[in-house]
């Protein structure tokens, strides 16, 4: 069974229950999710993954957060390309430019992204989105 990793920062809970959600999906389609905080994630692990999925919410002026996701974010840039990635993320305000600049960072860096874009939910995922996210979960599980 092969694992599939789901590395998420979340300040709020928000972004983590989606992550929870995506690895419900990914277990659903007869992967094993690992998910975790980016501080618990093997950077060697993700290098040698072909898929896996990165999530964040929207941070002050709609950014990544900038402590600890940007870094981990700008790392993952220098060995995307080949990779097929899920983002996600949860936000409280704006219109999605943080995944919409996201999407963008991943593309010229070579990765393929999952639905063609990110996925994000207004504030925490009620039943739909929590839907949402598992099915992302299958998706990335299928890819």
């Amino acid at each position: 069974m092969s694992k599939i990793i789901v590395a998420f920062w979340s300040q709020s809970g928000n972004t983590e229950a989606m992550a929870n959600a995506i690895g419900r999906g990914i277990t659903a389609a007869g992967k094993e999710a690992e998910v975790l905080h980016i501080a618990d994630v093997s950077m060697d692990d993700l290098k040698k993954a072909d898929c896996f999925a990165l999530g964040c919410p929207a941070m002050g002026a709609e950014v990544l957060e900038e402590g600890e996701m940007e870094p981990f974010v700008e790392e993952v840039e220098g060995f995307a390309a080949g990779k097929k990635i899920a983002l996600f993320g949860s936000y409280g305000w704006g219109d999605g430019e943080w995944m919409r600049d996201w999407e963008e960072r991943m593309k010229s860096a070579g990765a393929t992204l999952v639905n063609g874009e990110g996925l994000i939910i207004h504030e925490t995922p009620d039943e739909a989105g929590e839907a949402e996210c598992e099915s992302l979960g299958k998706q990335l599980a299928s890819v």
